[in-house]
């Protein structure tokens, strides 16, 4: 019922920053509790940051917290996630994730619907 589709990745230095988009269509996008995934060889699919329906609650992984925003533009159907003094270790494929609940959620399992990801590179 919906598609996602993510934008924003790149090559960025050890402290620098990215922004990423994830556009949504197919329904109306209020109606979503939105996330971001990363995923990596060693860590596989992992939870980053999670945002409700309205944009009031968010959640991030602890390794994140202070360094990326997640917020969300419903007028304009996107989710975005601003990454700040990135590190190497923020290195992953980054997933856009649309659930039918409305709080941010931090299991995978719980996400219906899911974009082709974005790759971040961070450099040392």
């Amino acid at each position: 019922q919906v598609q996602l589709v993510e934008s924003g990745g790149g090559l960025v230095q050890a402290g620098g920053s990215l922004r990423l988009s994830c556009v949504a269509s197919g329904r109306t996008f209020s109606y979503y509790a939105m996330g971001w995934f990363r995923h990596t060889p060693e860590k596989e699919r992992e939870f980053v940051a999670a945002i409700s329906r309205s944009g009031t609650f968010s959640n991030y992984v602890d390794s994140v917290k202070g360094r990326f925003t997640i917020s969300r533009d419903n007028a304009k159907n996107t989710v975005f996630l601003q990454m700040n003094s990135l590190k190497p270790e923020d290195t992953a494929t980054y997933y856009c994730a649309a659930t039918g609940y409305d709080t941010p959620r931090r299991n995978p399992n719980e996400y219906g619907y899911w974009g082709q990801g974005t790759q971040v590179t961070v450099s040392s």
